[in-house]
């Protein structure tokens, strides 16, 4: 099975068909995908212009979204190099107890779902590289906020659990991410209770 620089090579290769080159964009997808496999090609297409079922879409298109997927994997990727690093070094100063940042990463380690989406279609508009610095820089600082670690929205609902939201969280009102528990306050995390349905678009 092809690894995700083998598949970013075949998208750039201009020797291959519009076609195979969107084909292996997709695979890269189940290598690294933020937002879940669907969300993050929708934001992808949605970013480079890309219509989602266009099966010949420009390669130029292609490539622009696959740089802004390659710019997010590589923050992600340093990411779990110093999270590594920071846990070799707490076990060896006997700090074995996990924290909420150890079961935020252990369950999004290898970069897909690491900020899940409660519908494909509604995502943030930034970068993923953004999005993703945004989320690492909250869980890192270890203070519960009252707002959206990615947009500020202070409006969030709590979807119900389906194979589109497979880990339930407090969805975004304005950005649509699933916030990470440990990063709002018990405060906010009731409200999101209390809000009703979330709507998906």
């Amino acid at each position: 099975m092809a690894g995700f620089r083998a598949l970013a090579e075949q998208v750039r290769n201009p020797r291959l068909v519009s076609t195979q080159r969107r084909t292996a964009l997709r695979k890269c997808l189940e290598r690294f995908a933020p937002y879940g496999h669907r969300a993050t090609w929708h934001h992808l297409c949605t970013r480079a212009g890309i219509a989602t079922y266009d099966r010949t879409p420009d390669p130029e298109r292609l490539v622009a979204a696959l740089a802004e997927l390659e710019e997010a994997r590589t923050l992600w990727l340093a990411y779990e190099e110093e999270f590594a690093a920071r846990r070799r070094k707490e076990k060896h100063d006997g700090i074995r107890q996990p924290s909420a940042l150890d079961d935020w990463h252990r369950r999004t380690w290898g970069g897909c779902d690491i900020v899940p989406c409660a519908s494909p279609q509604r995502h943030p508009a930034a970068r993923l590289a953004v999005v993703l610095h945004r989320v690492i820089a909250a869980m890192e600082s270890g203070r519960p906020r009252g707002d959206c670690p990615v947009c500020g929205s202070t409006r969030f609902a709590w979807p119900p659990e389906t194979a589109e939201v497979p880990v339930p969280g407090p969805a975004c009102g304005q950005c649509g991410v699933l916030a990470p528990v440990s990063v709002l306050t018990p405060e906010t995390l009731r409200g999101a209770h209390g809000a009703g349905a979330f709507a998906a678009a």
